[in-house]
C-alpha cells in the first residue's frame, strides 16, 4: 500500500483527535498539579496549615499540660510533650506541633490538613502512586506524538512549510535562551 501525503495527514489528523480526546482529563490534571507545583513558595501546596492560639493556666507541669489539652474539644491529638527549656513545652500533635508558654499559660500551635484533590494529583505528578509509571510514559510519549503529529497536519503557508516553521523555531529557541540566561 502506498501512502501519499494525504493519505497521511487524514491518519495524523484521526489519531491526534481521538487520542487528544482520550488524553484530556489527564491533560488537566498534570496542568493543574504543574501549576500548583511551580508556585508552591516554600509550602507543600498539598497540605493547608491551621494556626491557632488556646490559653491554659499559667505554670502547669508536663502532666497538668496534657490533661488541660485533652480536655479541649476541637484540637488535634496530643501525641507526645517534650521540655524546651524551664518556661516552655514543645507539644508533638497528630499533623502538627504547638509550643506550651509556662509564664503565660498561652500554647501557640498549628496543624496541617491535606487537600485531598491537590494532594492525590501531586502524586499523580510526582509519580508516587503504585502503577502510575506505565501511564506516565504513555502520557509522556502521546505528548511527544502530538507534537510532532501536529508539525505534520496543516499544509501550505500555515503549515510547517509556511509561517509554522517560524513558530517551531520560537518554541525551540525559548528554553535554549532561558537555559543561556542562567
Amino acid at each position: 500500500m502506498k501512502w501519499s501525503n494525504k493519505a497521511v495527514r487524514k491518519w495524523l489528523r484521526i489519531i491526534h483527535r481521538d487520542l487528544g480526546y482520550v488524553m484530556v482529563g489527564i491533560t488537566i490534571i498534570y496542568g493543574i498539579s504543574g501549576y500548583v507545583l511551580n508556585h508552591m513558595d516554600g509550602k507543600d501546596p498539598a497540605y493547608e496549615t491551621i494556626e491557632g492560639t488556646l490559653m491554659l493556666p499559667a505554670g502547669l507541669s508536663k502532666t497538668q499540660v496534657e490533661t488541660a489539652w485533652t480536655l479541649q474539644t476541637d484540637l488535634p491529638a496530643l501525641k507526645r510533650i517534650l521540655p524546651i527549656d524551664t518556661e516552655h513545652y514543645r507539644l508533638m500533635l497528630d499533623g502538627g506541633i504547638g509550643v506550651y508558654q509556662s509564664h503565660n499559660g498561652e500554647v501557640v500551635y498549628e496543624q496541617h490538613r491535606k487537600k485531598p484533590f491537590i494532594y492525590f494529583i501531586n502524586k499523580l505528578h510526582y509519580n508516587k502512586v503504585g502503577g502510575w509509571t506505565i501511564m506516565g510514559d504513555i502520557f509522556a510519549f502521546t505528548l511527544i506524538f502530538f507534537a510532532i503529529s501536529g508539525l505534520f497536519m496543516v499544509k501550505g503557508p500555515k503549515g510547517l512549510a509556511g509561517r509554522g516553521k517560524y513558530y517551531l523555531l520560537l518554541g525551540l529557541a525559548i528554553p535554549i535562551i532561558y537555559i543561556f540566561m542562567l
